[in-house]
């Protein structure tokens, strides 16, 4: 069981009175109190991940009511969706990131809003294809810094 006091309010306002939430699971595993709450913490996070295949991929329903058609779809999204998260992991998390706060992931969306719905340019500069971005695109390091690694891993043996 856990007790969690609370003294303000999700925006900062001081409660005159404090307000108590008890929380409490009942189990049949054989780990402490403390491993228990780790799990069900774990649990959110994975349902953070359902979710954002959910909405973020647009698979609420599947398309169709061919099984052979839905496994295909759903193959799809998995290439898709762990190519956005290595994106997010390897642009979006560290000092070249657009973003504003720190974080430890980010969502699907915010792959998306941030790296891949970037306005570029191809422009043939000097018998090379380059992808221009503009002057002040806030992108551009971490758009680079997932090219690099991409770039290191196809050349690694």
């Amino acid at each position: 069981m856990r007790l969690i006091e609370r003294t303000s309010d999700q925006k900062g306002q001081a409660l005159l009175f404090p307000e108590y939430e008890l929380e409490g699971w009942w189990t049949s595993l054989d780990a402490k109190p403390e491993k228990v709450i780790e799990l069900y913490r774990e649990h959110g996070t994975h349902e953070q991940f359902h979710s954002e295949i959910k909405s973020d991929l647009d698979l609420e329903r599947l398309p169709s009511g061919k099984f052979d058609c839905n496994d295909l779809i759903l193959h799809l999204a998995m290439l898709a969706y762990n190519s956005l998260r290595l994106i997010g992991q390897t642009g979006l998390l560290g000092k070249a990131s657009p973003v504003r706060h720190p974080a430890k992931r980010r969502r699907l969306k915010t792959v998306l809003q941030e790296i891949m719905y970037r306005a570029a340019q191809y422009i043939r500069k000097a018998r090379k294809l380059v992808l221009d971005f503009g002057c002040q695109c806030p992108a551009f390091q971490a758009f680079a810094l997932i090219q690099e690694h991409l770039q290191e891993a196809r050349h690694s043996p």
